[in-house]
C-alpha cells in the first residue's frame, strides 16, 4: 500500500496572528492600568520633590552655620546672600570657602533659587526657604528648613 508522505508545505506549522479584537482588549487593559497608575506616580514625584527641598534647605542651613562658625560671627548680616557660599576667601567668601561647589546647589527641585530670610520666621536667626511647586514665595507650599 502506498503511504502518503506529507509535503514540506503540509509540515509547516500554521502561524496564527492576533485578531483585531485581541489587540483592542490588550490596548484597553493597558489604558485602564495607565489611568490608575500614572496619577499615583505623579503624586509620589511631588512628595519626593518636597522631601528633597526640605533636605536641601536643612543642608544649606548647616552650611551657613559652618560659615558662621568659621567666620566667628553669631548672627548673619542682612547683606549676607547665599551666593557668598560659592566664593573663595579671596573673593569675599568665608575663611574656608567655597562652602558649595556649584550654583545649582542654591536652586530647589523646581529650579527656583532658595531664599534666605534674616531673621527667620520659623527659626530664630535665619530661614532657608523654597518657593515650592508654584514657584511663588509666601504661599502654602513653601518649604522651610
Amino acid at each position: 500500500m502506498f503511504k502518503h508522505r506529507p509535503s514540506q508545505r503540509d509540515r509547516r506549522v500554521t502561524r496564527r496572528g492576533f485578531t483585531l479584537v485581541e489587540i483592542i482588549v490588550v490596548v484597553t487593559i493597558i489604558a485602564i492600568l495607565a489611568g490608575i497608575i500614572v496619577p499615583r506616580i505623579i503624586g509620589n514625584v511631588g512628595k519626593a520633590n518636597v522631601s528633597r527641598a526640605k533636605t536641601e534647605a536643612k543642608s544649606l542651613a548647616t552650611v551657613i552655620t559652618n560659615y558662621m562658625l568659621d567666620s566667628n560671627v553669631s548672627t548673619l548680616d542682612n547683606m549676607f546672600t547665599l551666593d557668598t557660599l560659592l566664593l573663595t576667601p579671596d573673593d569675599g567668601g568665608g575663611p574656608n570657602g567655597p562652602y558649595l561647589q556649584k550654583a545649582d546647589d542654591l536652586n530647589d527641585p523646581w529650579g527656583t533659587p532658595y531664599q534666605l530670610r534674616i531673621p527667620g520666621t520659623v527659626n530664630y536667626d535665619f530661614d532657608v526657604v523654597s518657593a515650592g511647586e508654584d514657584k511663588t514665595f509666601d504661599t502654602e507650599d513653601d518649604v522651610t528648613n
